[in-house]
């Protein structure tokens, strides 16, 4: 059986179908209000449908992300606001939040889980309910937020990864923008300086190989290169 099938019931190989989620339904009040929120994020603006009647859609995406976010006039019987925990995946949780500050935009501070406490008085999240201030103290991936609202009170996290857990990238090695790819490539740097103290000090004439391996084993989460 290929990569690219998976077994039915009864037996039979049948291909996989890529299934990929692109919208994600947000329920507003004041649909204007909301249009001009998300736009003031920076997000691009694909589509403004109003019927004149009784039906308008309006489509937003967040730089560098497969999937949108609509919102509008009899698109959703869910109350405004209650769609918490949209997670928002970045590699510099820092910068992210000085970018939302600099829109004005209101943001908590960067904090992390308290050990995955899973009770406590703070908003819910995937890693618990108790907030500490401040990055990871670790640096590690999956571990530091922010978080903010929108005018309905529709709850959004900052994430950062700066490496995934294996399995969690399939595919082709990919980044959402200029800056994730900058980012990745300063990484891959600091890896291959000790590459190279580990091997003597000598310049590595090919570099380029290691760093490319260093890239597509950090997406996928293997294993880096020694």
């Amino acid at each position: 059986m290929s990569a690219g099938e998976v077994r039915s019931n009864d037996g039979a190989s049948v291909a996989r179908v890529d299934t990929k989620l692109e919208i994600v339904v947000i329920p507003v009040s004041d649909v204007d209000r909301a249009k001009e929120f998300y736009g003031r994020l920076g997000w691009r603006l694909d589509a403004d449908y109003d019927n004149g009647d009784d039906f308008r859609v309006i489509q937003f995406t967040p730089p560098g992300s497969g999937c949108s976010v609509i919102f509008g006039k009899n698109v959703t019987g869910a109350a405004p606001g209650s769609t918490q925990g949209l997670y928002m995946i970045v590699s510099d949780i820092a910068a992210a939040r000085e970018e939302m500050l600099g829109r004005g935009v209101k943001i908590s501070e960067v904090f992390h889980d308290a050990g995955g406490v899973y009770a406590g008085p703070d908003e819910p999240y995937l890693f618990g309910r108790r907030r500490v201030s401040g990055a990871d103290p670790e640096h590690r991936s999956y571990r530091s937020f922010a978080s903010f609202h929108d005018p309905d009170g529709n709850g959004w996290l900052f994430q950062e990864i700066t490496a995934r857990l294996a399995g969690r990238v399939a595919g082709d090695t990919t980044y959402a923008s200029a800056s994730d790819l900058a980012s990745a490539l300063r990484r891959a740097a600091a890896a291959h300086g000790e590459h190279e103290k580990r091997t003597g000090g000598q310049r590595d004439e090919n570099w380029p190989d290691w760093y490319a391996e260093y890239m597509v084993r950090e997406q996928s989460g293997k294993e880096p290169p020694q």
